[in-house]
């Protein structure tokens, strides 16, 4: 997929699924179950033992389907070009920084980079961010959204952080372009398996659906 493509598919998607893991191999399981209980944007984070290796795999054994694997927690450009070099296919980052959009830019991967105020919101912008992430989206609230829209009615956010199944329809109402969901996700996994996140996933991409009814 080009640029414009993965972009395109990533809000229709709408939902990302913020995955950290203890292991390589747990971070697969539940990146695996997620996607099959019907959410398809998977965003491996770096905090991941083997993130980039996870994303490797995902991106091999799930080629040709609607899976959009990404990176997330890429906190300098030599971690996004690492990330990128093994699949991903977006990169997401806690804040805001030059050098990893420059990266981004250079491979033509699209770059979502935490934003909480205007300033870095119209920063980010000017480095050629198309979709922001708003973060943390629980400290922040949807409030935030509809405001900065006030002014810059053409910025793309995303919140991550702070998304439930109760009030994802909140942050939809605020003119949130996709939201991230992280430890809703998973909070069972310990105890119930992978299971456990395929039948939350599969609530998650149920609740959107109705919504968008």
């Amino acid at each position: 997929m080009g640029k414009s493509e993965t972009i395109m598919r990533l809000k229709e998607n709408f939902i990302f699924a913020v995955i950290r893991a203890g292991s390589e191999d747990s971070g697969y399981e539940i990146c695996k179950s997620v996607f099959e209980g019907g959410i398809k944007n998977i965003e491996v984070t770096f905090s991941t033992p083997g993130a980039e290796r996870v994303i490797r795999r995902l991106s091999s054994d799930f080629a040709g389907t609607d899976m959009v694997v990404g990176a997330g927690t890429v906190m300098d450009a030599v971690t996004a070009r690492i990330a990128i070099m093994n699949g991903a296919a977006f990169i997401v980052s806690p804040h805001f920084s030059a050098d990893i959009a420059q990266t981004c830019n250079r491979y033509a991967v699209p770059y979502l980079p935490g934003c909480g105020s205007v300033t870095e919101v119209q920063t980010a912008l000017e480095h050629g961010a198309e979709i922001l992430k708003i973060f943390p989206g629980g400290v922040l609230g949807p409030a935030f959204i509809k405001d900065v829209h006030g002014p810059m009615p053409y910025a793309q956010m995303m919140p991550s952080g702070g998304v439930s199944i109760d009030n994802m329809d909140e942050w939809i109402k605020s003119g949130a372009c996709a939201v991230g969901v992280g430890s809703a996700l998973t909070k069972r996994y310990q105890t119930e398996g992978a299971e456990s996140v395929r039948e939350t996933a599969a609530a998650f991409a149920a609740r959107l659906n109705e919504i968008r009814k």
